[in-house]
């Protein structure tokens, strides 16, 4: 029994430990960079990284280290890209699988959009503060288009 108690309070000691590794990486891009700088890839086995970057994107991810080293989320959609200089791309998706948030570190760029119950582009926004936002009729027809930057058509 005291056996058994104290390998539950090993599994319990290293999950907390886990649980902080993500906590600190949590916004600390670029991920695969940093968790090489601070020892964690040295420490960690293949399937304690998927449970840290799990915690980090808040949902399951698997890793494909290729040469961008990509994530992957429960959907099959790339959620994170690294590049071997560090360089970093995550994206964001609607339970559609839309793309609904990208940003991208050597730039400083990034993008939002925003659907329709049926999967049609609304709104799409930039980091520059430029916007786009479209209507439709009830038959899918686009009805309105207009920009930041003044631009308005009706399709009408």
């Amino acid at each position: 029994m005291k056996k058994i108690i104290r390998r539950i309070l090993r599994e319990d000691q290293r999950e907390r430990y886990l649980n902080k590794i993500g906590d600190i990486m949590k916004n600390d891009f670029p991920l695969f960079k940093n968790m090489e700088l601070y020892g964690f890839y040295d420490q960690l086995s293949e399937d304690e990284i998927n449970y840290v970057f799990s915690g980090v994107f808040g949902e399951p991810v698997s890793i494909h280290e290729l040469t961008n080293r990509i994530y992957d989320d429960k959907n099959g959609n790339i959620i994170y890209s690294e590049s071997p200089n560090g360089y970093w791309s995550k994206w964001e998706y609607n339970e559609d699988g839309r793309v609904i948030y990208y940003e991208d570190s050597k730039s400083k760029y990034w993008e939002k959009w925003e659907y329709d119950e049926d999967g049609r582009i609304l709104y799409r926004e930039y980091d520059t503060g430029k916007w786009k936002k479209w209507e439709y009729d009830e038959n899918g027809k686009q009805i309105y288009y207009e920009d930041s930057d003044g631009l308005i058509r009706h399709y009408r």
